[in-house]
């Protein structure tokens, strides 16, 4: 099967960036060399540096230990309200040993606790309790996370641990697959992410500890995820806002200074909601072309969008050439149900690629019946 490609709106003009993906007057320092940020909405990248370069995301790492509990929880192998008895052995190895939610021997914390540990003040304790409490066993608990990065196409994703602990470079990401499994835990596990993300304090026993998130509760909607450093990875932040229902995820990663990263987060989520006007180019139903079918009782089915075609443009940019194609690896083999995705819209922009979206079968097409084979050979020879 060939990709197939159809253009059907071109060369028109649009107020856009001469490189509409990456706006130049985005709030980023050039001192910080990774960042990226993304309209979930649609899936258009805002803003990108270096996204697919390799980092070691340091505590960043217990976003996916956060998600390998939310799946198991949702798939009935894990309970919340599941006690989990401490170990000596773990607090002689983790107790006060980086952040910590200081979990002590003979302890009975829940995995509902040991998430909150993990997710309000990252805990390196909480994080190995998890993987313990729900597999017995830390290289099983790898197993599940590096399982769920290759589920997600995190190509370029590694975990060595369950928390980010230094471990001599076997852990490492890209802001393209954080920003991956930002989409995941927000949009699969919504009711388990806004119970245990977002928090802004914890208090195990009688210590309290604050969240060192610099986006919830100082950028309107903001509601995680995670702060990393280490020495060697230097300040990192994955984090998301949703406000009207539209949700950014960013990623800043290798800043030198603390104070630098917090700001440039903050700053970049409400570049992201406040320095576009969105343009809906085609609206949700509409019919899109259509795509060749094989052995099918018709040679084409017509396309439509399952959602709105929208397009965040940047404040003040100058004007760009546009062309949108329909993209497909066809034809498309027979039977085809109605809603079934096919193929693809694309949006380019002065020949770069800006935005995809998904395109469905407006009906069904079944099987062609020896008749309709022969009738579907001419037409093609005739062709």
């Amino acid at each position: 099967m060939k990709q197939k490609a159809a253009m059907i709106l071109a060369a028109m003009p649009l107020a856009l960036a001469s490189s509409p993906a990456i706006p130049a007057d985005a709030p980023v320092p050039d001192e910080i060399p990774v960042a990226l940020l993304i309209d979930l909405s649609n899936g258009q990248v805002l803003f990108e540096r270096e996204a697919h370069r390799r980092f070691v995301p340091a505590s960043v790492t217990k976003v996916m230990t956060a998600y390998t509990a939310f799946k198991l929880v949702d798939e009935g192998d894990l309970r919340l309200d599941m006690p989990y008895l401490y170990s000596a052995a773990l607090e002689d190895e983790w107790y006060a040993e980086g952040s910590n939610m200081f979990l002590r021997a003979g302890d009975r914390p829940t995995v509902a606790q040991l998430l909150l540990g993990i997710t309000t003040i990252s805990g390196n304790d909480a994080s190995v309790a998890m993987a313990m409490a729900a597999t017995g066993s830390l290289d099983e608990w790898l197993d599940l996370m590096n399982a769920n990065a290759r589920d997600l196409g995190m190509s370029d994703t590694h975990f060595g641990s369950p928390n980010g602990f230094p471990d001599d470079g076997q852990t490492y990401t890209t802001a393209s697959d954080l920003a991956i499994l930002a989409e995941a835990i927000t949009q699969r596990y919504p009711g388990l992410y806004g119970r245990f993300f977002g928090h802004r304090s914890l208090r195990w026993r009688d210590i309290a500890q604050a969240n060192h998130d610099p986006v919830t509760g100082r950028v309107e909607g903001a509601d995680g995820l995670k702060t990393g450093y280490t020495n060697e990875a230097g300040y990192t932040f994955l984090g998301s806002a949703e406000r009207a229902g539209r949700r950014l995820v960013m990623v800043i990663a290798g800043s030198p200074d603390q104070t630098l990263r917090d700001e440039a987060s903050r700053a970049l989520l409400e570049w992201g909601f406040d320095g576009f006007d969105r343009r809906t180019l085609l609206a949700q139903g509409s019919r899109i072309g259509s795509a060749e079918v094989q052995e099918g009782a018709q040679a084409q089915v017509n396309l439509q969008l399952p959602a709105d075609f929208t397009i965040a443009i940047p404040e003040g940019a100058e004007t760009g050439r546009w062309q949108i194609d329909i993209v497909y690896r066809g034809p498309i083999q027979a039977p085809i149900a109605a809603g079934d995705t096919i193929a693809r819209l694309r949006l380019t922009i002065d020949g770069e690629s800006v935005l995809e979206a998904p395109l469905e079968a407006a009906e069904d097409v079944s099987k062609a019946n020896a008749f309709q084979r022969i009738a579907n050979a001419f037409s093609r020879w005739i062709a």
